[in-house]
């Protein structure tokens, strides 16, 4: 198992991202190669992928699992964000969204940022348990969604 920073996209992380985001988003379209790209290239977010520890039939290692680190600097410093963390259904239970969350937080950590926040559903029990497990609490706060309508 390894998880890593992508650093550019590849027809590799098209493929995978077309897998893993519809069990994160039934509505999320498909991202194209030029989508990734621009994701991938954008300063201050972070792509990082969970890879199988067992070889493919083609010779690769699997992305199994994705999470999005965002950060940006605001005038009480720098924030860190966990977004869209996602773990193939094959490889759940083993370790790998905790590997995801935990090479996230430390990044974070290097670059300065002193918390890294995260929203998730309360119905995504084992996301929530997860969280919990890897140091984040739950705090007493509102979200608010302006959806444009």
């Amino acid at each position: 198992m390894t998880v890593e920073i992508v650093r550019q996209s590849s027809p590799e992380l098209v493929e995978a991202m077309g897998r893993l985001i519809p069990q994160l988003s039934r509505t999320a379209p498909a991202l194209t190669a030029e989508r990734c790209e621009a994701l991938v290239s954008q300063p201050g977010v972070f792509l990082f992928v969970y890879r199988s520890s067992r070889r493919a039939d083609d010779g690769t290692y699997p992305i199994l699992g994705m999470l999005t680190l965002a950060t940006f600097t605001i005038p009480t410093g720098l924030r860190a964000w966990v977004e869209d963390v996602v773990v193939d259904s094959s490889a759940r239970g083993q370790g790998a969204g905790r590997a995801l969350v935990e090479a996230a937080v430390a990044h974070a950590g290097q670059m300065g940022a002193r918390t890294v926040d995260l929203t998730s559903r309360p119905s995504r029990e084992a996301a929530n348990r997860l969280y919990k497990r890897a140091g984040f609490e739950l705090r007493e706060t509102n979200v608010y969604r302006f959806t444009g309508k």
